[in-house]
């Protein structure tokens, strides 16, 4: 039986960067409200979480507060969660996405995978296009490095 894998490639997102941290402190960062509160969101943006329990069927609910004051709620449903290895959650709120954060321990720094995957790739453009989603998971990659760059000194 031949099988058919589709392509996602026209509606998806990854990056990956090295960060300069333990994996234990990256996941810590990542799966922390008071810590993730610090780092995420594209620059210009800071956020507010109201709920984050970081298990599987787990709800993140949070508040993106824009640079010009508009507010972005946003909810997740976490689907899987892999200690120091993967966290993979649903976005249920528009734009509808799946995201999975990869792990993996490179002696004291961690390598990190995130991929987005959206519904069509007419969503994908539009999300790209309209809140250059693209640029904002860089300049969130990049926030999460200084962040971890500062506790990391502690």
């Amino acid at each position: 039986m031949e099988s058919t894998k589709s392509n996602t490639t026209d509606r998806e997102l990854r990056l990956t960067r090295t960060l300069d941290a333990p994996i234990e402190l990256v996941w810590e960062v990542w799966t922390q409200p008071e810590h993730i509160a610090k780092w995420w969101g594209p620059n210009g943006f800071t956020s507010t979480i109201s709920k984050m329990i970081v298990e599987p069927g787990g709800e993140w609910e949070l508040v993106m507060h824009g640079p010009d004051g508009t507010d972005y709620k946003n909810k997740s449903i976490f689907k899987e969660i892999i200690p120091l290895k993967k966290i993979v959650y649903d976005h249920v709120t528009s734009p509808k996405f799946v995201t999975t954060i990869e792990f993996e321990a490179k002696g004291e720094q961690t390598f990190i995978s995130w991929h987005m995957l959206f519904e069509t790739h007419e969503q994908f453009i539009q999300v790209v296009k309209t809140f250059k989603a693209d640029e904002g998971l860089k300049q969130n990659l990049e926030k999460l490095d200084q962040y971890l760059k500062g506790v990391n000194q502690k």
